[in-house]
């Protein structure tokens, strides 16, 4: 299986994860603010902390790819 692995695919799979990150921490961001306005802060501010650690992992895959 590793055999299948080069450093065009590998630069394709982590673009592919990086945008994928990316789109669901500004989905989070977006939905938090709604979250909160319908009174659920606590709820809103634990989404906001998984868009955070979200935005942490898309900076390790970009390293990543910058290792490549």
């Amino acid at each position: 299986m590793t055999e299948d692995i080069d450093e065009s695919k590998l630069t394709h799979l982590l673009e592919h994860w990086i945008e994928h990150n990316e789109s669901h921490s500004k989905s989070f961001r977006d939905w938090a603010v709604k979250i909160e306005t319908a009174g659920f802060g606590d709820a809103a501010r634990e989404i906001l902390l998984a868009a955070d650690n979200m935005d942490e992992s898309t900076v390790s895959l970009k390293n990543a790819k910058g290792n490549l």
